[in-house]
């Protein structure tokens, strides 16, 4: 019988899973997601031919997670499942590593919640979930904001006073998960690189950028949430704090209003006033569509030139995540930019964050073997 791992990114309307053996090359047995959660669920097996197959309408994430637990009971054959691993977007200052997870930790956790409110809630329903259909099962956390632990307090502090500062307002960084993937593969595929400067742009719905230098963040864009730096999808990217005043001050939005302005009506989706998408927005024959593009090109790029600041010069940059890897035309608008820089290599590397979970808690378990 086969020990395996369960890894989980459970977000507002999607369950994301795959299994892996717990053996040192963490071979996958299955995996999948269930799409559109709350509404028409969808669940697709990954490369099985399987069909997508209907859920029942407006289960909930509770109920998707049974489903995929008894797929994977039939699924995954005599695959023995030892432990979870979950996706937290936000472990603030405490959380530096993957953590098995008991009450007291998932509690604790809670306090972020309005830090991350896109993600962080979903991440932690997941596990209170798995609890209530497998109350022993291991449960561990992978933070995002783990691997930008380390950062020097000139590139994570705010230029606030000290009382808030002492507060835990400062730049946590986030798609730590993302970025310590690629410093895995530049290691093994690139290994020079590897040691030299290099700014990953995780570019998707959600983007950022981290400076890394000989496989470790020195800097990121985001910041205290995930909406700091870069324009996303849906999200604003670096704004003026006076225009969050003004709306509240001035226009008499309410908190919530101005939240759900700059979480889910902001970025090219704001810009562009047609679509969040980027492949729906290079089809798109309207200029504010092209806008949109230019701009979140634009802004990438002058960032990218500041974690090279940050980084003393560039020797690689990589691209990954949704729009990095498939948007060619974006990414060769973003190198048009910095053509005035003294060249430097140029990567696609595929993201594969629950691959690093995995790696993360096959290390957790071979320590216990160990100590």
């Amino acid at each position: 019988m086969t020990d395996a791992l369960l890894v989980l990114n459970a977000g507002s309307s999607s369950l994301k899973f795959r299994l892996f053996g717990l053996t040192p090359d963490l071979p996958v047995i299955a995996g999948g997601k269930v799409s559109d959660i709350g509404g028409r669920p969808v669940f697709q097996a990954a490369a099985s031919g399987e069909a997508p197959r209907a859920l029942p309408p407006h289960i909930d994430a509770g109920k998707a997670l049974a489903f995929v637990l008894d797929w994977l009971k039939q699924a995954a054959g005599q695959a023995r499942l030892r432990a979870c691993a979950h996706r937290i977007v936000h472990g603030g200052p405490d959380f530096l590593h993957a953590t098995e997870l008991d009450r007291a930790a998932v509690d604790d956790l809670r306090r972020f919640n309005s830090l991350a409110p896109q993600h962080q809630v979903h991440n932690l329903a997941a596990i209170e979930a798995l609890w209530a259909q497998d109350p022993r099962l291991r449960q561990f956390g992978c933070f995002d904001t783990a691997f930008h632990a380390h950062i020097d307090p000139l590139h994570y502090q705010f230029a606030l006073p000290k009382s808030l500062r002492d507060k835990g307002v400062r730049r946590y960084g986030f798609h730590g998960l993302s970025y310590a993937w690629i410093a895995h593969r530049l290691a093994y595929d690139h290994p020079a690189l590897a040691k030299g400067r290099v700014v990953v742009a995780h570019l998707g719905n959600g983007a950022s950028l981290c400076a890394l230098k000989a496989g470790r963040s020195i800097d990121t864009t985001m910041g205290l949430t995930a909406l700091d730096g870069l324009p996303m999808g849906t999200r604003c990217g670096a704004l003026d704090p006076g225009a969050v005043l003004y709306m509240q001050q001035g226009l008499g939005l309410s908190l919530e209003d101005i939240s759900d302005v700059l979480y889910n009506q902001s970025g090219l989706l704001g810009l562009s006033g047609v679509s969040n998408d980027v492949k729906t927005l290079l089809e798109s024959p309207l200029p504010a569509a092209a806008l949109a593009l230019d701009y979140f090109a634009l802004k990438t790029a002058q960032q990218i030139a500041a974690m090279t600041v940050s980084l003393g010069g560039l020797d690689g940059l990589v691209f990954t995540g949704g729009i990095g890897e498939n948007a060619a035309p974006v990414r060769e608008k973003i190198l048009h930019h910095l053509a005035f820089l003294p060249p430097f290599e140029t990567h696609i590397i595929a993201a594969n964050e629950e691959r690093q979970m995995a790696l993360e808690i096959m290390t957790a378990f071979y320590q216990e073997t160990v100590s």
